[in-house]
């Protein structure tokens, strides 16, 4: 078979980000596309080209990201599976593979993305979350993010927090955002229609400014409605954000956990 003919076929990808420069291909350093890809060569013979559903950035990790490809595999889903895992570094997973209809596409047939974005809140760091959580020494106040947060509910143009991937449009409908402590740890849930470059690690950011007394809720919603990414307090670290899952519409891929069970989960790693 030719390189881009075979099975339509998605595939549920669990990753540490930390070791790699992203996602995406790039010219130089090690990415999870460039991962997933060599794996397939090596069981298929041939290339094969995958394309996500989210092209995360370097340093931040993945529970359910979502990729497609066509595959010239004469075996079981299953069995493609076993081969991809036994080919692929030890940060790198595939939890599930299914069959998808030929006009699928990871990333434009998503109807949301869930992220997470985790904080370790304690005067000492901990080397154990380093890789895994934003360490603020400083005692948030997490009510006052948490009221910031509503803000950001519903269909906004977010463009304080990011650029468009394509295009010039940043207008954006956030479906949920939700805050969680959980002894030191402090982590915000957010889902929506689409997400900006740097969207989350901006929003959180910002949120911290609020939860330290450096912004108001008041001057949250102002940095919003300003549309102005000079206002935004900078970029939180990548090692705190994990794309948790991807919504696709009922009965093309049901991998994703239902909202309920999603929001209850503590963190990335469960």
């Amino acid at each position: 078979m030719r390189e881009g003919e075979g099975q339509p076929v998605a595939a549920l990808v669990e990753y540490d980000g930390t070791e790699y420069a992203g996602f995406q291909l790039q010219k130089r350093g090690r990415t999870i596309q460039g991962e997933l890809e060599e794996g397939l060569q090596k069981i298929m013979g041939q290339a094969v080209r995958v394309m996500a559903a989210g092209r995360t950035d370097a340093g931040v990790h993945a529970k359910g990201q979502v990729v497609h490809l066509r595959a010239p595999w004469r075996h079981s889903l299953a069995a493609l599976r076993r081969a991809w895992n036994a080919n692929l570094p030890q940060d790198i997973a595939i939890r599930a593979v299914s069959a998808v209809p030929p006009d699928f596409h990871a990333r434009f047939s998503a109807r949301s993305r869930v992220y997470r974005y985790r904080i370790y809140n304690a005067r000492v760091r901990s080397p154990l979350l380093h890789r895994y959580t934003w360490h603020v020494d400083q005692e948030l106040d997490v009510e006052r993010m948490e009221a910031a947060t509503r803000a950001l509910l519903g269909r906004h143009d977010l463009a304080s927090f990011g650029r468009a991937p394509q295009g010039e449009n940043t207008v954006r409908t956030v479906l949920a955002a939700d805050w969680r402590t959980h002894g030191r740890q402090v982590s915000m849930t957010m889902e929506a229609d689409a997400f900006l470059q740097h969207m989350v690690r901006r929003v959180v950011a910002t949120l911290v400014a609020v939860g330290l007394g450096r912004l108001s809720v008041e001057e949250f919603s102002g940095i919003i409605e300003a549309r102005d990414p000079r206002q935004a307090a900078g970029l939180a670290p990548p090692n705190g954000l994990c794309l948790m899952a991807v919504r696709y519409d009922p009965g093309v891929l049901n991998w994703s956990l239902p909202t309920s069970e999603l929001w209850q989960k503590e963190n990335c790693l469960e």
